[in-house]
């Protein structure tokens, strides 16, 4: 069972690394695969039974590939009004006046804003929409049936190295467009056209969640008592989250597995007990099989309040195996119930290899299973559930550095007291609460208050050791070979005492520990465009130093992509320390990251033209004229000069203009400069603004890339920081082609996600990638897509 798990996790998990997929008739082989493995004597070789489920993984995400892939929307129906009729099929997400949830979407319209009912042109959309619903949304409630009028575009994400991959998990939700509610133009548009009805469950989730938020308005633990009671995390705050990753607590504050496995354990054991004590029910059935059947039930309505989320699936898949074993009284190892619910998992969602938390919860398990093994009853108490802490934390070691590249070194000490306190305390006020809550809202309320009191504690508890300055390990992402050492290395550590060489186990895991990508060498430098939608951020980094140059936006939400996309580069990077970050204005899509960002990796200097903006970073104005090296690489700020006076838009035209300068390229960064500041370089340094990449001045717009300072630029790559569809609808087409016409090569980050050069050396200017495409899984916007 074992092998085949693995097996077959291996074939899901290649298959989910592919550009594109395979013909759709290829898991057409997989029955005779199956009949294979399961008739044929060959099939008792491990090689050829391993290899025959390898292939079966394969084919079986092929199929489920494709079947999700069904139903995308038509690019030509984007950026167009269309009016949909569906449901309501999420919890909706109110964030003040705007609300977020998910649309079943049932028939479609196009819409031109002088039709008539009689004339509308139905078309199919399959598959779940995400909307957004601005200005003043109405009270929503899932089950609700609504005529909206919307306008739509394909699923889109940031394409950067490092970061969250938002379409992957877009995709793994059957969401297959996104979308927001446009301003109703008749009287039957965005018009509630049933009540709500089915989703029984869903409903009750979301009374329960007003319900929860309503009784503890106010209090700071609201959002985490009601992730732990419905599996809704939309109200933890930032600082939240930051504290429970810097801890590795993370886990605990949502309905997880630890809380499905919690909650059936507790009713297993009550139930057995209660059944035991009657003769004629323990006569009728054994009290273990009563306790079991109990438990997957009490297991499965847990997990239908977190609405089936994903880990909740695995959790339950787990607590699934477990307790038929114990109905069906077979006699099985645990490792092999481990493989047979990973079995179970991967059958039922392939895709579940592409989430963090697939990979950590199985591999904890596993990691507790190896680690305990011998050890039952040596210890008792403290020390062993400080053994367990330890085991799990070394475990999970590499597996963090490769996907976050950073792990919690007081994650032991935290989840000693936190696990415990949380399962123990925490989550049965909780449960009991909101059960009396819907029966007896008074005494209901009293149990979620005690609930969010006891994580008040908790935290004040937690945010000592999340203080420490080295509460949290960061490195940059390991190349495969230091993975695959580590994880020799932290299986040999946590072998039970007297397994031989051990210490080699230290040994193993050194790479992982030390390992750092190349760097750029002295004369050398890398410059990353970053994809920040419609916005601006770039990094430049040589042997030993690193420029930030503009964050991009911060939304209303509090997302911002500083936090989001920039930190996540740098730390994929390898890079830990800042040592400048210049923001070029005070347009919110190039300053909005800026303080996210500082609060995460503090920059030892900040530049700006709006150095009032970000006084508590102690900024400084840039001023033309200034000029550094850092490892033979020249830096220059161009503009603004002290005396400059400008015109058009101030906030613009005052941008700050850098050229950095190898002796193998160049890169020209002039952020919103407009006309008027063009104008002005052009006059007072035409000789000193040529270089080989170009950041396009306002990205595209048509006040910018005048024919005069193109030419006295002449780089050979003209870059566009834009947003997919943005609502500006830059690049300007006829700003592109008075690049084109001149041979210069156009790459626009919406269409190429993150952009890499590498400029000095014996290469001389060298184009490393383009994000979108080396990165690319058939789940991903074509990059020939182009957002405008």
């Amino acid at each position: 069972m074992r092998a085949a798990a693995l097996g077959f996790l291996a074939g899901t998990w290649m298959l989910q690394q592919l550009a594109s997929l395979p013909d759709r008739h290829w898991p057409l082989l997989l029955p005779a695969i199956v009949l294979f493995l399961w008739l044929t004597p060959m099939a008792r070789f491990t090689l050829v039974r391993v290899a025959g489920f390898v292939l079966s993984g394969f084919l079986w995400a092929v199929a489920v590939g494709h079947s999700m892939s069904a139903g995308g929307l038509n690019p030509v129906l984007e950026g167009r009004d269309v009016l949909v009729e569906g449901a309501i099929v999420s919890l909706p997400d109110s964030l003040g006046h705007h609300s977020r949830f998910q649309f079943q979407a049932e028939r479609l319209w196009l819409a031109d804003g002088s039709f008539r009912a009689t004339d509308r042109s139905t078309e199919s959309l399959p598959g779940k929409l995400l909307l957004n619903w601005y200005r003043d949304a109405p009270p929503l409630r899932v089950g609700e049936r609504w005529r909206l009028r919307l306008r739509l575009k394909q699923p889109n994400g940031f394409m950067n190295p490092g970061g969250f991959d938002y379409e992957g998990w877009l995709f793994g939700q059957g969401v297959r467009a996104k979308g927001y509610v446009r301003k109703a133009q008749a009287d039957d548009e965005n018009q509630r056209l049933q009540a709500a009805s089915g989703h029984v469950v869903d409903r009750l989730r979301q009374t329960l969640r007003d319900g929860i938020r309503s009784t503890l308005a106010g209090h700071p633990q609201t959002g985490l008592v009601t992730a732990l009671a419905v599996g809704d995390r939309s109200a933890i705050e930032d600082a939240q989250w930051d504290m429970l990753i810097r801890t590795g607590t993370n886990h605990l504050l949502a309905i997880s597995g630890l809380h499905v496995g919690l909650v059936s354990g507790m009713v297993f054991f009550l139930m057995r007990w209660l059944w035991s004590r009657s003769a004629r029910a323990s006569l009728c059935w054994p009290a273990p099989k009563a306790g079991a059947m109990a438990a997957l039930l009490a297991a499965t309505i847990y997990a239908a309040l977190a609405g089936f989320a994903v880990p909740t699936q695995r959790a339950l898949a787990m607590v699934a195996v477990v307790m038929l074993a114990l109905i069906l009284q077979r006699q099985t190892r645990p490792s092999s119930l481990l493989a047979l619910a990973l079995l179970v998992v991967l059958v039922i969602d392939p895709l579940a290899v592409l989430a963090p938390g697939f990979w950590l919860s199985f591999a904890a398990v596993a990691a507790i299973l190896l680690g305990m093994s011998g050890r039952i009853g040596a210890t008792r108490g403290w020390r062993s559930w400080g053994r367990v802490q330890w085991v799990v934390t070394l475990g999970l070691l590499p597996l963090l550095i490769l996907l976050f590249q950073r792990a919690s070194l007081v994650a032991p000490l935290a989840n000693l007291l936190a696990v415990p306190w949380v399962s123990l305390l925490t989550v049965p006020l909780t449960l009991l609460g909101s059960l009396l809550w819907l029966l007896f809202p008074t005494l209901g309320g009293w149990l979620l208050s005690a609930a969010a009191w006891s994580l008040s504690a908790l935290w004040w508890v937690l945010e000592w050791p999340g203080a420490w300055s080295l509460a949290q390990w960061t490195q940059s992402a390991p190349p495969a070979w230091a993975v695959a050492s580590g994880l020799v290395g932290v299986i040999l550590l946590i072998f039970p005492r007297g397994f031989p060489a051990r210490w080699l186990g230290w040994v193993w895991l050194l790479p992982l520990l030390v390992v750092r990508p190349p760097m750029p060498a002295p004369g050398e430098a890398e410059f990353t465009l970053l994809d920040v939608g419609q916005g601006l951020a770039a990094v430049v980094h040589t042997h030993s130093h690193v420029l930030v140059f503009d964050t991009g936006p911060r939304f209303p939400s509090g997302f911002n992509t500083g936090e989001a996309v920039v930190a996540p580069f740098l730390r994929q990077r390898g890079l830990t320390e800042l040592d400048l970050l210049i923001v070029s204005h005070g347009d919110n899509d190039h300053i909005g990251g800026a303080l996210p960002l500082a609060a995460e990796l503090p920059p030892a200097q900040v530049l700006s033209s709006v150095p009032q903006r970000l006084a508590e970073l102690g900024a400084e104005p840039c001023l033309g004229g200034m000029r550094w090296e850092w490892d033979g690489v020249g830096f220059e700020l161009l503009h603004p000069r002290a005396d400059y006076v400008g015109g058009g838009r101030q906030g613009n035209n005052r941008s700050c203009v850098l050229r950095v300068t190898t002796t193998g390229g160049s890169v020209l960064i002039p952020g919103d400069i407009e006309l008027p500041a063009e104008t002005h370089l052009l006059a007072s340094q035409s000789d000193g603004l040529a270089a080989d990449i170009l950041v396009v001045p306002h990205h595209g717009s048509r006040t910018s890339s005048s024919e005069a300072f193109i030419d006295a630029v002449a780089p050979q790559f003209a870059l566009f920081p834009v947003g997919y569809r943005n609502r500006y609808g830059f690049p300007k087409a006829d700003i592109a082609e008075r690049y084109r016409q001149r041979g210069i090569r156009l790459l626009d980050s919406a269409r190429h996600g993150a952009i890499r050069f590498r400029l000095g050396g014996t290469e001389g200017l060298h184009w490393v990638d383009t994000w979108r495409q080396s990165a690319r899984r058939y789940w991903h916007r074509l990059p020939d897509e182009s957002g405008g």
